[in-house]
């Protein structure tokens, strides 16, 4: 079988073919046009292995023209983590940093790793990762806008407490009250702000009413679990980018870095938190726990037993997560099979 490893540009695409020694066959530079993915293609048919795989690097932003066009072309496509290609190209005899250099590294990495996640064309995971991410984008920056309005309010009239939070109209209607006694040019300023935090706010609202009815049809059975709203159901959506491509509810613990990891010091075998994995999930799952800590019965039952038995807050609640892990990844699979999901 051949390998082969794509290193991915803006303006280029680099492929670097291997064997299943992982040892480098030829090498071609191409753009990043369909026109140019037609040329790669027909370069590889050319290879003298029929059976080929190719190895891209999981930085879709890159990669996603190119992955579409293969997979359209019936081509096996796998995504290979940046983390295991640089220690591939470090552990080479090959010396500095170039294009067919990190290509091979990519292609041996999938060589070493045959359980890489297989790419395949975006659905409705895409579209809902898109508006978290555009919906979480401008919450940072109305965040941003609103810490120059205070500093501007400040200035104007320190012994002036404006409302705690600055999110809601009421908040804007009363600091516009407030600054209609200023004829500034701060006043004019920060009036200018409060103007944008409206806009920012409406725009996020909209957004997250359309999340919650994308959510809403496609993933009842993930809303029903205490404490999963549907931002969160959302994000936990988008990161997985289908369930159905992980083999078990261990293997998708591992990829939200909820499973935990052994540690073995004086003969005593123990386990800690995993700091690896999918951040993003793993703070979604984090946030569903701390929930039904607090007012769901059957995991208030679980912290005191884990208490009980010695364990700290954070390792109860690290065992928390690892249940959650599979109730969500029972309940993914539900909406899975469900009609209004497909």
């Amino acid at each position: 079988m051949m390998v082969i490893g794509i290193d991915a540009h803006k303006r280029t695409h680099t492929a670097v073919s291997a064997d299943e020694l992982g040892r480098k066959l030829s090498t071609k530079t191409v753009g990043t046009t369909s026109t140019d993915h037609l040329a790669l293609l027909k370069w590889a048919r050319a290879q003298a292995d029929p059976e080929r795989l190719w190895a891209l690097e999981d930085c879709r932003n890159m990669t996603r023209r190119l992955e579409s066009d293969l997979i359209a072309a019936g081509e096996r496509v796998v995504r290979v983590p940046p983390k295991l290609m640089a220690h591939a190209r470090d552990s080479a005899r090959t010396y500095g940093k170039s294009d067919p250099i990190d290509a091979l590294a990519i292609a041996r990495a999938a060589l070493r790793e045959p359980d890489l996640p297989v790419a395949r064309l975006d659905g409705v995971e895409r579209e809902l990762r898109l508006l978290v991410d555009h919906r979480e984008d401008l919450v940072a920056e109305r965040t941003r806008v609103i810490a120059r309005l205070r500093w501007h309010l400040h200035e104007l009239d320190p012994g002036w407490l404006p409302p705690g939070k600055l999110e809601r109209a009421s908040a804007y209607d009363r600091v516009a009250a407030h600054l209609a006694q200023f004829d500034e040019l701060v006043a004019r300023l920060a009036m200018t702000l409060i103007q944008h935090c409206r806009r920012l706010t409406i725009e996020i609202d909209e957004l997250a009413g359309e999340i919650g009815e994308r959510v809403q049809r496609i993933a009842p059975s993930l809303l029903a679990i205490v404490g999963c709203a549907a931002l969160t159901a959302a994000k936990i959506i988008g990161e997985t980018a289908g369930v159905d491509r992980f083999r078990s509810k261990d293997a998708f613990a591992r990829h939200n870095g909820s499973a935990p990891l052994p540690v073995w010091s004086s003969n005593r075998a123990r386990h800690r938190l995993s700091r690896t994995g999918n951040r993003q999930l793993n703070a979604a799952l984090h946030r569903i726990a701390l929930t039904q800590a607090r007012c769901h019965p059957d995991a208030r039952a679980l912290l005191a037993r884990r208490k009980a038995k010695g364990d700290g807050g954070m390792e109860a609640l690290r065992i928390l997560k690892r249940r959650l892990s599979d109730v969500v990844y029972r309940a993914m699979l539900a909406d899975l099979e469900t009609p209004t999901a497909a």
